[in-house]
């Protein structure tokens, strides 16, 4: 589901142009008993449902659009080791025993993306490499320490260039830093999340398309209901993510507050000749900056730029978008200046307060998923993988992120909105030095 309103630029979608979706489900009709209800079928709700179904369990999947038109389908397919947030709330709140095990579950995360790919032959343009920028003085220095406790934390180690260096990983007079490594990369999102779809499915999982949950019961059973049927179910998963405010009064007005739905927007040129990309990023790696209001980009399989950022923290999608994307493009690549655009796309995803995965439960039973941050596109597959241990008796792992502590948004349902525009005003200001 999209909280965007304008569906005339989420037409434009390159993702949705280079793949062929499977005919539409049926709504949910009448009443099913099962032993886990999943509410979204993003990443995280597809991921949830194979982990359970290989467990044994009978899972119904209700989503209220499509199969991944949510996030899941118009992400920038980054596939990123580590959290938003960094391993600060980790260390902070749970200590450095902890923060490790939750940096090595990040990249059990990046392992199981690739198991999924082989065990049910999702076929997703899946590339391994990613190259980390700085584009100031400041941000270099913040990337060099980053990187430093990487490899002194955790044993997690980048390839660091400074200056003319840099050259050799990106043709860009942008950067004056990078950091790369091998283990983060890039696919295309939609060709995964509907690879997830088939693979649930073929486990025994019914996935019901058109069928928005309008009140869950909470209790012994579940009870989630939609506009022409129920679930009654033993689990409930609420995996919704940033859409969840949309109709969180209704189903989850408890944890709500604790989401903001942030715009980001990627635009698509024609193709490209292939020998100029490979001199652009010889690595063919996805790139992304430092900075708060950050850039990311990557080649796709038929060599066009995908180029994403410019966020937007209002409900609005900003104004001559294209234009100022392809600008700012042209700021990163002068090479590229004048490349027709072909697409531009865009929408929501979910952000928590202090950027880390907002993981819990709600009463015994109802588990959710939420707050990835950017990061959801390896960390919603390990989301699942823990909420179906948790449910089979084994919580010690999804307990690592329950205990964080996280933050209503300020401002109420009124003026939260405009206070992190505000506050992103500062940053984008603070990003400029």
């Amino acid at each position: 589901m999209l909280l965007t309103s304008d569906t005339q630029l989420n037409q434009r979608s390159y993702y949705e142009a280079s793949v062929t979706r499977p005919a539409v489900t049926e709504p949910l009709r009448g009443v099913l008993q099962a032993d886990v209800v999943v509410v979204g079928a993003g990443y995280s709700g597809l991921s949830s449902a194979i982990e359970l179904a290989q467990r044994g369990y009978k899972v119904v999947v209700l989503e209220a659009d499509r199969i991944c038109s949510g996030a899941s389908g118009r992400n920038g397919g980054q596939t990123i080791v580590g959290y938003a947030s960094g391993q600060d709330p980790f260390e902070s709140q749970l200590g450095p025993a902890q923060a490790k095990l939750a940096w090595d579950m990040s990249i059990e995360a990046i392992h199981l993306v690739d198991e999924r790919i082989a065990q049910f032959n999702i076929d997703c343009d899946r590339v391994k490499g990613y190259l980390y920028v700085a584009d100031s003085a400041r941000k270099a220095r913040a990337l060099e320490a980053e990187v430093d406790k990487l490899a002194q934390s955790y044993g997690f180690t980048c390839a660091l260039a400074r200056g003319n260096d840099v050259q050799a990983h990106i043709q860009s007079p942008l950067y004056c830093a990078s950091a790369y490594e091998t283990t983060s990369g890039h696919l295309h999102p939609l060709k995964y999340g509907l690879g997830l779809a088939r693979a649930a499915q073929s486990l025994g999982v019914q996935i019901f398309e058109h069928s928005a949950v309008t009140s869950l019961q909470r209790g012994d059973p579940l009870i989630a209901r939609t506009a022409q049927g129920s679930v009654h179910a033993r689990f409930g998963v609420l995996a919704g993510n940033c859409t969840l405010p949309e109709y969180g009064a209704q189903v989850a007005p408890d944890i709500a507050a604790r989401v903001m739905p942030v715009g980001t927007y990627i635009i698509g040129t024609a193709p490209l000749d292939p020998a100029l990309c490979e001199s652009l990023i010889p690595s063919a790696a996805a790139v992304c900056d430092n900075n708060f209001i950050l850039d990311y980009f990557r080649f796709s399989a038929d060599h066009r730029l995908l180029f994403g950022g410019r966020v937007s923290y209002s409900t609005r999608t900003p104004a001559k978008l294209q234009a100022v994307m392809a600008r700012r493009m042209g700021e990163v690549f002068p090479q590229l200046k004048g490349v027709p655009i072909e697409f531009i796309w865009g929408g929501f995803v979910d952000i928590s307060m202090n950027r880390a995965p907002d993981f819990g439960r709600l009463g015994g039973n109802l588990y959710y998923l939420q707050g990835f941050s950017g990061h959801g596109v390896a960390l919603t597959g390990l989301a699942g993988r823990l909420v179906a241990q948790s449910v089979a008796g084994q919580a010690e792992r999804f307990d690592v992120f329950a205990k964080l502590k996280h933050r209503n948004f300020p401002g109420g349902p009124l003026l939260r909105m405009p206070s992190l525009v505000l506050g992103t005003a500062y940053h984008r200001l603070m990003d400029a030095f």
